[in-house]
């Protein structure tokens, strides 16, 4: 028998499942689909190098919440919300790429005030908003560097805690 890996009291429990994407479109309806998992109070971390499909899969993620306005990458403005245009969550959508700070530098943005009415998605927030929520869905997408024309991607999705602790995350590769 084969001991279990040691998981420390603040270590979270992990689900995690990888798909492959190789169009912005399914980028984009990866998102779609991941919308129907998420609920008010959720908080999404994106990850990947530039160009990965983080803010194409946002936009998907936002016509699947049904939310208003365009989305497009918050780079300039920090963070953008899009309200619900019926009775889901608020899409509140942080780039925080050009934050150098944690949560501290977070704080400006009220994220834990936002958090329990709201559907968060922070791209490149890895070391900054963790502390946020104990449940949170991790994304990491992994597209070829260096001078190409690769669509591929692959997506890690992992859920930690016991939000994400039963659900059935393959459904996103339907």
């Amino acid at each position: 028998m084969e001991a279990a890996a040691p998981h420390g009291p603040a270590e979270p429990a992990a689900n995690s499942t990888g798909l492959t994407v190789t169009s912005p479109e399914q980028m984009r309806e990866l998102g779609r689909r991941l919308a129907k998992l998420l609920r008010a109070g959720d908080l999404v971390l994106l990850s990947g190098e530039l160009g990965a499909g983080k803010t194409t899969l946002t936009r998907g993620l936002g016509e699947g919440l049904g939310v208003r306005g365009a989305v497009t990458s918050p780079t300039f403005v920090i963070a953008r919300v899009h309200p619900s245009l019926g009775d889901g969550p608020p899409l509140v959508h942080v780039d925080a790429y050009r934050l150098s700070g944690g949560l501290d530098e977070m704080e400006d943005l009220d994220l834990d005030v936002s958090l329990p009415e709201s559907v968060i998605v922070v791209e490149w927030g890895e070391g900054k908003v963790e502390e946020l929520a104990d449940d949170r869905l991790q994304l990491v997408i992994h597209r070829a560097v260096g001078d190409t024309t690769d669509e591929v991607r692959e997506v890690t999705v992992t859920g930690l805690g016991g939000r994400w602790a039963a659900t059935d995350l393959t459904v996103l590769s339907a």
